[in-house]
Order: C-alpha cells, then structure tokens, then sequence
C-alpha cells in the first residue's frame, strides 16, 4: 500500500494546549507521525512518497474563503497584535450573540474557533496545507487505479468544518478528499470515521447533501468531545437525510460491541454502493489512549482492517487521532495490514 507523508508536518508544532484547567503539551505532536512512518517501515507496507501542490482550489471547494483567510493570516496578526503566547480563543458567538466577523484578532479566533484547546502557532497554517496536500496526493493515487492508499496526514482534520476549526483539526481532509473524488467523476463516496471522537466537522459539511454518506463510530456525545454533534437521532437534512449515520458508544466500549456498530455501518456502505470510500483512520479507541475512554487492543485493528477490506472498494485511508504514542504506530499501522490480509 501506498504511504504519503510529508516531513512539513513538523512545521505543527505548538507548545501549549488547554487541557484540565492547565496549559499542557499537545496530546497532537510530531511523535505520532514518527511512530507511524517508522511502523509503515518495519512492515514493508509499501513506497512512501512526498505530496504533490494541488493549490488551493480542492480546498477552496470544502472551507469558506474568510476562514481560509483567517488561517492563513492567524499566526501574523497575533504577533501584530503584541501577544506573547500561542494564539488561543477566549471569547465565542454564544447563544444570543451576534455571529459578525471582528476585525481585531482576539475577537476572530472564537468566531472562527469551535474549541479552546487548539493553539494556534507559527508554522501552523503551512502545515496544515501540506497535510491536505497528502490527502489530494493519495486521493490521485486511487483515482488512477489504486485499490488503496495511506494519508500519514498531520494535522488531522475531521473537526474541521467549512468554517471553524478545533480539536486540532484546521483543513478537513477527508471531505477534501472526498470532493476530489466526485469532482473527478464519482458519483458517490463514503466517509467512515472510526476515530473515538466523532467527525462533526466532516458530517457538518455533507449534512445537506446526497452524494456522500458519512457514517461515525464514536463515544457518545453526552460523554466526549466534541460533545454538541454526534447524536444517533442526527440523520442528514434536506435530500441529505438518510446519508448519515452515527453510533455513540458509552464508556469502557469494547471490541466486541464497537464491532457490532462498525458491521452495521459497514452493511450502509455495501448497500450505499460508493465509487470509493475514505476512512477517517483515528487510533484513539485505544484501550491506553490518554483522552479516550474505549478498550480496543491492538490486534482488534488488524480485526476491522479485514472487514474494511470486505467492502471491495477503492480505499483511502486518512491518519486523524491517536494519542497514545508509543503504540499509534502498531495500531495504526495493524488496520492497514489487516486490510491487506497479512
């Protein structure tokens, strides 16, 4: 299988994140891809190769034009602005407010932010390109005939929605993906997200369409972050009901009852009948993982990676969480050589 990585990942590489009254190290660091690529490695998975420039418009065709504005120039108007930290929400459009864009830049990271958590630094914004750029690349892969291929993106993006970013997510790689695919011909696409939190972003942006179906497995809203999305009532609307599908989990989930919901969203899929099908591939439904609470073991990867593979679609397989950084590269790893039956 095809890995495509970037090393401009490092260039993510924030000091500070808001985590239990404290400001922490990032759960999201460069490690996790190190592990990864070391892991893709030592299994002889496949080539890994560097991302092509796709330019903006892929992009473009997911996110808001002021969004992609904002994180383009976050980084630069906070210094301007004589701040000495990491550049961190503190104030949002809440119930009742008025949802006008401020110019000051205090002001534009909560309109445009969904969490607090999420800092942003230098370098963030070019990282963040590069990483939809590794998608777009394995994207191009399949679309010329490979049965799969691996997205090693960081940061990772299923938070992310057209408008707002958090839970260290900035440009939504698998719906830009996704898109890709349509605009290149498909007809339908699949988006299943089997990382312990639930892809808000990525429902939020296909809620009101038909062409892609997004299904979720993920700890139960009322328990987990992202919290305001992710409820099993949630459908799709307009001639987007019935393209999405959620499956909150509550904690202490094990494999065998994940597995029930994932043979469920799996059965929507073959039904579904998509030209292709992207895996928003996060590993934090692991047992240890430090901000996560199902009890997945290592080898229940492979397990899944082999009922993916059951579909018998072109498969790309996007990196989203993780956190437990001393086995994300075994984890992650496991589900693409159980995809491949090995």
């Amino acid at each position: 299988m095809l890995t495509v990585q970037t090393e401009k990942h490092l260039l993510r590489d924030s000091k500070t994140e808001l985590h239990g009254g404290l400001l922490v190290p990032p759960f999201e660091c460069p490690a996790r891809v190190d592990r990864i690529l070391a892991r893709v490695k030592a299994v002889s998975l496949g080539e890994v190769i560097e991302p092509r420039d796709f330019g903006m418009d892929p992009i473009r065709r997911i996110h808001d034009a002021g969004f992609l504005d904002f994180l383009a120039n976050c980084w630069t108007e906070w210094q301007a602005a004589g701040f000495k930290g990491e550049a961190i929400p503190t104030a949002w459009p809440a119930r009742r407010m008025r949802e006008t864009p401020p110019k000051f830049i205090d002001g534009k990271l909560g309109y445009y932010a969904l969490a607090a958590e999420t800092a942003i630094s230098n370098g963030t914004w070019e990282a963040a390109l590069a990483s939809a750029n590794v998608a777009l690349t394995a994207q191009a892969a399949i679309a010329k005939g490979a049965g799969s291929a691996f997205a090693l993106c960081r940061p990772p993006g299923h938070h992310a929605t057209s408008d707002m970013y958090g839970g260290y997510c900035f440009i939504n790689n698998a719906a830009v993906a996704a898109q890709a695919f349509l605009d290149q011909g498909a007809s339908r696409v699949a988006i299943l997200d089997v990382d312990f939190h639930h892809g808000n972003g990525t429902q939020d942006i296909f809620y009101g369409r038909d062409d892609v179906l997004f299904l979720s497995l993920h700890g139960r809203p009322e328990d987990a972050f992202p919290y305001f999305l992710g409820y099993a009532d949630e459908t799709g609307k307009s001639q987007g009901e019935g393209f999405t599908a959620n499956y909150p989990l509550p904690p202490g989930t094990a494999y065998d009852a994940w597995e029930d919901a994932l043979k469920s969203a799996l059965a929507r899929i073959d039904a579904y009948g998509p030209d292709a099908v992207v895996i928003s591939l996060g590993v934090d439904t692991f047992k240890d993982d430090p901000i996560s609470f199902f009890k997945l073991e290592s080898d229940d990867y492979k397990r899944y990676g082999k009922r993916i593979a059951g579909l018998n679609r072109p498969t790309l397989f996007v990196m989203e969480g993780g956190y437990a950084v001393d086995e994300i590269g075994i984890n992650a790893v496991n589900v693409l050589t159980g995809f491949e039956d090995r």
